[in-house]
């Protein structure tokens, strides 16, 4: 999967950023060898940035949507305090079974709770505020999920959008598809709406930060 950035340099920033625990690169390897779309990985860098974010924050909730085999809610994790919780949203049962199966083999079985079904759902049952909310799920519905998230925001909260770059194509062709197209509304959006501060951030293939204004 191409990024922003050229390869050497994304070899060099994975090369000079800690390396995964044994129960990640397992989980990575496992992803990248049996399900589809391995593209959709967090990977190393991303998820480091994740954990460090959460750690910065000191945020205790998370809410994660999107949660594939469970490599963002797992970086999200070690970066929670003992007392700290993540909620994160998975349509797919295949893919919530691989991440169930690692997470109860990590340290933080009793901090993530994984739910199956339509986010929209699962974020409507949920009590708020959360004090970071991480999106990485189908771009079509990311203008959706801002809404419902962001009366759930906690006052120093953070909302984390990715792929807001979608690999180049929201200069390139930013009507080529249906998922770019919704992103670049999404980006037009969250730069004008004077509910928030964002930033768009070149990490991978673009991460926005957002916060309540």
């Amino acid at each position: 999967m191409a990024f922003i950035v050229s390869d050497e340099i994304e070899h060099y920033a994975a090369a000079h950023t800690s390396p995964p625990d044994e129960l990640l690169a397992r989980l990575a390897d496992e992803t990248r060898a049996t399900l589809e779309s391995p593209q959709m990985l967090t990977g190393q860098i991303e998820g480091r940035f994740l954990e460090l974010l959460v750690f910065a924050m000191g945020a205790r909730r998370v809410l994660e949507i999107g949660t594939y085999s469970g490599y963002g809610a797992l970086s999200m994790a070690a970066g929670l305090p003992s007392d700290g919780h993540i909620d994160t949203c998975e349509l797919e049962e295949r893919h919530a079974e691989v991440a169930r199966r690692y997470i109860a083999q990590s340290p933080y079985a009793d901090r993530i709770a994984v739910h199956v079904g339509p986010a929209l759902e699962t974020v409507a049952r949920l009590e708020g505020p959360f004090d970071l909310v991480f999106v990485d799920a189908d771009k079509t519905g990311y203008r959706d999920y801002y809404e419902a998230v962001l009366p759930k925001l906690a006052d120093r909260g953070l909302i984390a959008f990715d792929n807001t770059l979608q690999n180049g194509r929201v200069i390139e062709d930013p009507d080529g598809n249906s998922s770019t197209r919704a992103i670049v509304e999404l980006n037009e959006l969250l730069a004008a709406d004077p509910r928030v501060t964002c930033v768009l951030l070149t990490v991978r293939d673009g991460v926005t930060l957002a916060r309540r204004n």
